[in-house]
């Protein structure tokens, strides 16, 4: 069915609600807008749904919403786990309680008991819910740091992780079979609740939570000194992270904690910030304004979902606010949790760092001067989430961190996601215990710079959108891998990896091998000087992403070097 029969179906079908319809009515004599919201079905993708909220089959709304849980539900009756139910969150964006109301009763109208929290709640406490529950699967709605138009849905499995190959094609088919909505169950709450396939996940999950949280921490005595002097600003900008990251905070000593009240309250409008994202420096605008007032040491800010984690820190020499990239802030993390667990005899002989191909290299050195084993995923938190899991199978390693560049990382292993109210804690932990050594966070990076080499990465992305957008991202992909340069910015390619062609290219000695890590549509080019670059379609927005870093001999020295390679991959897409 072409794009305009499918409005008129939506437009004329007794199933579809009023004010879906009045939508659909006040567009009518837009061709395009009608061809981009009915030309395909909304892609549930190997993480799930991501989307604009509206009214089509290519929008996120509460009959695609529906459309994707009734193919998971029928996944799960395959698998017979409806015994053990499915826990669902959601965040603060909007439309994310009645689209996590209506995969419960998707769920609950299969036979399928679903456990829902009552107000939103952390990404990263589903998947430690879904694992206390002894769920087999779970959902969290939410489109995490993308801009206030769009929402997602996620989907976990039973490990608590975010499903994996080939789990994730099969769901994915599932899905891709239900052709018809009126294929989908749904039945009314009190009918669930009566039939107990309806139940609220109570106050006494958020209190085993934060319990296994503060297990966490290594240094109690250091926090009992050190905790109540140390003066943090904190901004949920408008999400999940306000109640749990005050509260492990506050239970831990941190008694200086100022939030930012303009955007303490949740908000799926995210009327402060233009981007709820804390990889965005402008995200961290007022928070940056009440840290000068307070005369702050950290600024930490969290995601709608309360799964990434961005920082700033005060430069005791200049005085200024100094923000770290997620890799840096991973490396503090990595170097605070490595080095005092071997002082104390803690640190296990078979543990293993976790990161992905597109993650800072300077992980690899640290790893090496505490024999510790660091393994390389694809890009995407569920791939390090997918190795806990078989550790504890094989129990060839022991998991001790786990960190990805893009602002997320997990210290422990009580979810499989990554989990920002445990890296303030683990942030804030390793503040404390710097704040004890007579140094600040910043002090301490810059002695991570000096012993392991000056480290410096960056992000260039092309944004296309629509139909053509799509097109013209394939082709760039193609042309990148048909065409490998031998040198990008000047840097000469030694190795070429096709993760979808399962090729690794020594392109000095031509010999070939595998690159052993799963397929998928990414290109990774390992150059002179330790260099390196690695390009990807994004799974979640209309972009495709060019990763890249570099060693320098020092900061100014990698910031040259960094300029040249971002220079050099921004023509790949001319």
């Amino acid at each position: 069915m072409d794009a305009r029969k499918l409005y008129e179906f939506w437009l004329n079908d007794p199933y579809f609600d009023e004010e879906t319809k009045q939508e659909l009515r006040a567009i009518e004599d837009d061709a395009a807008e009608i061809e981009e919201r009915f030309y395909r079905n909304l892609e549930f993708g190997t993480g799930g749904l991501r989307g604009i909220i509206g009214a089509g089959t290519n929008r996120m709304n509460l009959y695609t919403v529906r459309r994707a849980t009734q193919g998971l539900a029928n996944y799960i009756l395959k698998e017979q786990g409806e015994k053990k139910g499915a826990a669902i969150a959601f965040d603060s964006r909007n439309m994310s309680p009645e689209f996590a109301e209506e995969a419960a009763l998707c769920l609950a109208a299969n036979g399928i008991r679903a456990y829902i929290f009552s107000s939103l709640r952390p990404t990263p406490m589903l998947s430690f819910a879904l694992r206390q529950l002894g769920c087999t699967a779970g959902i969290v709605v939410t489109a995490s740091h993308n801009p206030p138009e769009y929402n997602g849905y996620k989907v976990y499995w039973e490990d608590g992780a975010q499903i994996t190959f080939p789990r994730d094609q099969e769901i994915i088919s599932e899905v891709n079979a239900v052709e018809d909505y009126g294929q989908v169950k749904t039945m009314s709450r009190q009918d669930a609740e009566k039939a107990g396939l309806y139940r609220v996940i109570g106050p006494e999950m958020d209190d085993a939570y934060i319990e296994s949280l503060k297990k966490l921490v290594i240094h109690p005595e250091i926090l009992r000194e050190e905790a109540a002097d140390l003066k943090i600003v904190y901004t949920p900008l408008h999400g999940t992270g306000n109640i749990p990251v005050r509260r492990v905070l506050s239970e831990l000593g941190f008694s200086q904690v100022y939030v930012v009240e303009e955007q303490e309250l949740p908000d799926g409008r995210f009327p402060t910030v233009s981007y709820p994202n804390p990889e965005d420096r402008n995200a961290f605008t007022l928070a940056l304004e009440l840290a000068r007032e307070k005369d702050a040491d950290l600024i930490l800010a969290t995601d709608p979902d309360a799964d990434r984690l961005g920082v700033y820190a005060k430069d005791s020499r200049t005085g200024e606010y100094v923000g770290f990239t997620g890799n840096m802030s991973g490396m503090l993390i990595l170097e605070y949790i490595l080095s005092q667990k071997k002082a104390m005899g803690t640190l296990p002989e078979n543990g293993a760092v976790v990161t992905t191909i597109v993650s800072g290299k300077m992980s690899r050195e640290i790893a090496r001067e505490y024999q510790t084993d660091l393994i390389e995923t694809l890009t995407g938190f569920k791939y390090i989430g997918e190795q806990i899991k078989f550790f504890e199978q094989n129990h060839e390693h022991e998991y001790v961190f786990g960190y990805e560049e893009s602002y997320g990382c997990l210290v422990g292993t009580h979810a499989r996601d990554k989990d920002a109210v445990a890296a303030v804690m683990a942030l804030c932990e390793t503040a404390a215990w710097c704040r004890h050594q007579g140094m600040t966070l910043q002090d301490q990076m810059e002695t991570l710079y000096r012993r392991y080499g000056y480290f410096k990465e960056g992000l260039s992305t092309i944004t296309l959108k629509g139909q053509e957008g799509v097109r013209k991202i394939a082709a760039i992909m193609e042309r990148i891998r048909k065409d490998v340069p031998e040198q990008i910015g000047g840097f000469p390619v030694t190795q070429f990896r096709d993760y979808r062609e399962d090729v690794l290219l020594n392109t000095v000695t031509k010999e070939k091998g595998k690159t052993g890590l799963p397929k998928s549509n990414v290109l990774y080019f390992e150059m002179g000087q330790d260099a390196w670059c690695c390009v990807r379609p994004s799974g979640t927005e209309p972009k495709i992403k060019f990763y890249i870093g570099v060693k320098g001999e020092s900061g100014e020295d990698a910031e040259m070097m960094l300029q040249k390679l971002t220079e050099a991959v921004q023509g790949f897409g001319s």
